[in-house]
């Protein structure tokens, strides 16, 4: 498949805003988690250009935090919590003519690989006594929830001002 160098280019700003965007959090929640704006152009991007070039953005994405200084504990929880997670969010373009359900495809998925993540390599962090699985999803919820509802609202926003771009 030949794409166009304008979606390229398009792909790789969008992955170069979402990587400087994670290093910006807008608040940091008591248990450790911090909310950012780094999904929003990754959503925004698989809205415009399908969920494959999305998925792709995604995962590319993920690698870089890897790569960046990810924390890794085995290989399957990096690629969980990094492009899989990622690239999860870029599920949203398969639903280009209903993006609120396409940002909460995106972003429930990406919450699924991180409350996996949690129960089988984090487990030890659950407070003693409580059921792994409520911790992992009270966690990773609060934090990729909370992500999710404010880029879903940005992206919304944003979207018809972008058409005139395409």
């Amino acid at each position: 498949m030949k794409v166009p160098l304008k979606v390229l280019v398009e792909g790789a700003l969008c992955i170069a805003l979402s990587i400087a965007l994670s290093y910006v959090r807008l608040f940091s929640l008591p248990q450790g988690g911090s909310v950012s704006l780094s999904m929003l152009p990754l959503f925004i991007f698989a809205l415009r250009r399908g969920g494959g070039c999305g998925m792709l953005a995604g995962a590319v994405t993920g690698l870089l935090h890897l790569f960046l200084g990810g924390y890794v504990v085995h290989p399957v929880q990096a690629l969980l919590d990094y492009p899989i997670a990622s690239g999860a969010l870029g599920l949203a373009g398969f639903f280009q003519s209903k993006k609120i359900l396409g940002i909460a495809v995106g972003t429930l998925c990406n919450m699924m690989c991180s409350v996996l993540s949690g129960v089988i390599f984090f487990a030890s962090y659950a407070p003693k006594g409580m059921n792994v699985l409520l911790y992992s999803l009270m966690y990773n919820g609060s934090v990729v929830l909370t992500k999710g509802v404010i880029c879903a609202v940005l992206a919304c926003l944003l979207l018809p001002r972008l058409e005139k771009f395409r």
